[in-house]
């Protein structure tokens, strides 16, 4: 028979639900209006045992805009996904977002009165609140059936794979020992080789991945059983803060009054490392010490020797699929001379276009610069191309420069050809500046956390009133012939005069080829967004087909979201050219390879503290330079020897890591004098 239930909440409007549970004959949607916050909920299946279609209305929570919104959701019982939309009217469009359920876990939470959440095995989650009780166990139960069903489906896929492998090698095997095609071809011994140890690693994912969905399981339920109000997101879901991971560690113990007090204890160590630096930031800083950074960076293209060779084969023997890198130890020869936090300063090795972001007239002309230097920014950050890892960045270490950009130089890379007036504002804002010097641009990056490891990067103008502030968590897994790195984390860049912000995320990056000549390639669909104004941006970073196409492709289109408005688009490579189309009909090519760089400024080695970059790696810099691979691997040993000493006396001590220059905020960090506070 069929069911209707009126629902509601104070997370969204009341609606109707129809739930057929009946036999086939009376499986039919039901007729109606539509209006938003209602939904429909219908079996394509006479039990609830098997396949069932399920969609309606769930509010889900987002860190974006801080807080619940109603959405549709659609559960595809074929597909094994999770999909929603923004109503229902859009439900035939392209989703806003899915969630794999293979492997996933759902728990109820005590945050909210009918509140679950969805744990993927990517790490993904979704935070949902029903209307009701009855509503909330509908879900969780068909959610749970699908995630089961889809779980067992993999496990008969592993079995047909295991069943073509042996027929692979049955068939190889039953070759002649000579001729033109053999047993012993080195070809079809690779392949045999490679199937094998291919479908090793398939079987230990899927082992490690039911093992881990089971573990995250019973730790909901344990947690929801204590009644805990925290949110109980799974470990690799979201970063920790430092004292989260000392805690986690075993690193924050009672304390210890026979190491408290001695003059080498962590906490003796901590202060002075503050008093190292505590004449040493951005805004105390000596701009007349500084001078420009005469380092390019570029790193040579000599492709794999024989035996660097062998020792990634070694490593490589020793990975797994799917297999976090991030605490593994990887060969020297294979690092880049920097790091990581330098490499997040090159990202602004154009800051002209960078303070030109602020002089749009109007909304959609600031987005649009925003885009425009967003998608010039990436050639000289990940400059070169053979690939090669930066430094892994030791707990505290910091990273300063600052650029001095002629006033005459901030213009945009288009003039709207639509809007004569704002131009013309421009051109004599230009002519005006001329002669009047340069703006200051600073910038402070820090690691301030180790496991997992977090990088926090932070610049600003303040005569142009802007700043960006950023937090990025990396994450490194091995992918067989190539590495993936996320960049987990948001950054947020403020125009102040214009109270507005833009939320921004970051790509993917991937070595590939790392046993001939490794490259690097950027992958996935970042987002931007202003709130404010209403305007968005879409960013998607493609890779390279197995087969054919082009690499580096990148493309881009900028909306206006109230009135789902195209006002720019762009395509081409992110290290070549690109092309931007307005909805002016104005068209641009930018190459981003003809960009004039303007040069960062440090200072001298000697006047900098121990735990900046250069001088903290200045060894190990010197040593690649030099082509001395072991001198470079024993200066990185002493350097992670350090922070190992550091870390258990820390341990044994009770003293807590404490940023330099950042704060812990939410899931986050922020620059704790930031332009936005200090006005």
């Amino acid at each position: 028979m069929e069911k209707t239930l009126n629902v509601s909440h104070s997370g969204s409007s009341k609606g109707k639900w129809s739930t057929d549970l009946g036999n086939p004959a009376h499986r039919q949607a039901r007729s109606g209006s539509y209006s938003p916050g209602t939904g429909a909920v219908s079996d394509t299946q006479p039990s609830q045992s098997q396949k069932r279609h399920l969609e309606g209305v769930l509010s889900k929570y987002t860190n974006l805009l801080q807080g619940w919104q109603n959405r549709y959701f659609v559960l595809d019982p074929e597909l094994g996904q999770l999909q929603y939309f923004i109503n229902e009217y859009s439900k035939n469009q392209k989703p806003r977002g899915s969630l794999p359920l293979i492997g996933s876990s759902v728990a109820p939470s005590d945050e909210f009165p009918y509140m679950f959440t969805v744990y993927a095995a990517n790490g993904d989650f979704f935070k949902l609140r029903a209307c009701d009780a009855r509503e909330q166990q509908m879900w969780m139960t068909q959610l749970q059936l699908c995630a089961r069903r889809h779980s067992d489906g993999s496990a008969k896929v592993m079995s047909q794979a295991e069943g073509q492998q042996k027929n692979l090698v049955n068939s190889i095997e039953s070759l002649p020992s000579r001729g033109p095609l053999s047993s012993l071809d080195q070809d079809l011994l690779l392949l045999k080789a490679t199937s094998a140890a291919t479908l090793s690693c398939l079987g230990e994912c899927l082992s490690i991945l039911q093992h881990n969905v089971c573990q995250a399981a019973q730790h909901i339920t344990h947690s929801h059983m204590q009644g805990s109000n925290t949110d109980n997101i799974s470990n690799w879901s979201r970063p920790k803060s430092a004292s989260e991971d000392l805690v986690k560690n075993g690193d924050l113990t009672r304390n210890s009054p026979s190491t408290r007090h001695q003059p080498n204890s962590p906490l003796h160590r901590n202060k002075e490392r503050l008093k190292d630096t505590e004449n040493s930031s951005p805004e105390s800083m000596d701009s007349s010490e500084e001078i420009t950074d005469t380092e390019d960076n570029e790193e040579e293209d000599l492709g794999v020797l024989d035996d660097q060779r062998s020792i990634i084969l070694h490593l490589l023997s020793q990975l797994k699929l799917g297999m976090d890198l991030t605490r593994v130890v990887l060969p020297t020869f294979i690092l880049e001379k920097r790091s990581l936090l330098e490499m997040y300063a090159n990202f602004m090795a154009h800051p002209d276009v960078f303070l030109a972001i602020t002089s749009g007239a109007t909304p959609e002309d600031r987005m649009i610069r925003f885009v425009e230097y967003y998608l010039t920014a990436f050639h000289e950050g990940r400059k070169g191309a053979v690939a090669k890892k930066p430094y892994n960045p030791i707990l505290g270490e910091s990273f300063h420069c600052t650029w001095d950009v002629p006033r005459d130089k901030v213009r945009p890379l288009r003039t709207t050809s639509s809007s004569p007036a704002p131009a013309a504002a421009h051109a004599t804002h230009t002519a005006s500046n001329e002669g009047l010097g340069s703006y200051r641009l600073r910038f402070v990056a820090e690691q301030v956390s180790h496991h997992p490891p977090v990088s926090g990067f932070y610049c600003e103008c303040k005569e142009r009133q802007i700043c960006v502030n950023t937090h990025v968590w990396t994450k490194s897994k091995f992918m067989g012939m190539s590495i993936g790195v996320s960049m987990v984390g948001e950054g947020v860049l403020h125009l102040l005069e214009h109270d507005e912000e833009y939320v921004f995320t970051l790509p993917s990056a991937y070595a590939r080829s790392i046993l001939t000549v490794p490259w690097v390639e950027l992958g996935g669909k970042v987002s931007i967004c202003c709130a404010k104004s209403g305007y968005s941006a879409t960013v998607t970073f493609h890779t390279k087909p197995f087969y054919g196409g082009k690499v580096h492709r990148v493309t881009a289109e900028v909306k206006h979201n109230p009135t789902g408005t195209i006002v720019c688009k762009a395509q081409g490579e992110w290290n070549g050219t690109l092309e931007f189309t307005y909805s002016s009909g104005e068209t641009k090519v930018i190459d981003t390879s003809k960009l004039p760089v303007i040069k960062k400024k440090i200072r001298p080695l000697d006047k900098q503290s121990h735990y900046e970059s250069r001088r903290l790696w200045q060894h190990v810099t010197a040593a690649l330079k030099a082509g001395d691979i072991d001198a470079a691997t024993e200066h990185k040993h002493q350097l992670e020897e350090k922070q190992r000493r550091e870390g258990k006396q820390r341990t044994a001590s009770s003293t807590s890591w404490k940023p330099k220059y950042f704060i812990k905020e939410g899931d986050g960090w922020v620059y704790h004098n930031p332009l936005w506070k200090t006005n």
